[in-house]
């Protein structure tokens, strides 16, 4: 391995961020059609722009000689069905550098598990072949199953890993921005009521402006609650002029 390709998995394991989500995950898209979402996930990664593209990323000493500007479409289809861990692994590495993200023990664990496993099986697949023993055969074929089972289960799991990650970069999840709060109203000296704060006023009867309660006592004030008797012991009042005398 390059001596740069080292000196970038010792950065990585200094990464501060971690992935937003584990590798317990999984995605059934990312299962069921693995290459379809390796090729959305590494054209997303590179926020569609095609004139990016390179292939595995840069990370592989194939990339730059394959013609990629030509037609990045074609070269990366077929990187993703001809070479699918490469091409998973390399968006990952791609997604890492870009947001300074480690991975996890536990994510290690289960990547190491994956790779130790298929190495058995495939040494197994080769001593079946050597001895030529009928029961060592069937045993690597299953050995080989469980491999293709966990290769293909981690691999979904990665690329679900991969499509949090630039959710969360694209603001696709996390918190909501604040909605725009309503118009608020001034309160006004000639108002009985002032309005609600920060909302509008509520519809219905009475209108809003006018007093929800009839004020304490009536009449209303500036009238005499109770008027002295005088002021009906004549009448018609003073102001007016007296009725005019007919004959008798």
């Amino acid at each position: 391995m390059p001596k740069q390709d080292m000196e970038k998995m010792e950065l990585r394991k200094n990464f501060r961020n971690v992935w937003h989500t584990d590798l317990t995950h999984n995605c059934c898209f990312a299962l069921w059609c693995a290459p379809c979402a390796s090729y959305l996930l590494r054209k997303r990664a590179l926020y569609d722009d095609m004139s990016r593209y390179v292939c595995c990323a840069g990370y592989m000493p194939c990339s730059g000689r394959c013609g990629e500007a030509k037609c990045p479409q074609l070269c990366l289809a077929t990187e993703v069905f001809c070479c699918f861990a490469n091409s998973v692994a390399s968006t990952r590495f791609l997604l890492q550098d870009e947001f300074q993200i480690q991975t996890t023990k536990c994510d290690n664990c289960i990547i190491g598990f994956m790779v130790c496993l298929s190495q058995v099986a495939c040494i197994f697949s080769i001593v079946a072949c050597i001895v030529g023993m009928d029961e060592l055969s069937e045993a690597s074929q299953i050995l080989t199953c469980c491999s293709d089972m966990v290769y293909c289960t981690v691999c979904a799991c990665m690329q679900t890993q991969h499509k949090m990650e630039m959710d969360k970069r694209d603001g696709k999840f996390g918190p909501q921005p604040m909605a725009v709060p309503p118009a608020q109203q001034m309160s006004r000296f000639d108002q009985a009521t002032p309005p609600a704060v920060g909302y509008p006023p509520q519809q219905g009867y009475p209108p809003s402006g006018y007093p929800q309660h009839p004020p304490q006592g009536y009449p209303p004030s500036g009238y005499p609650q109770n008027p002295p008797p005088s002021a009906y012991s004549q009448y018609p009042p003073g102001a007016y002029p007296p009725p005019p005398a007919y004959p008798k």
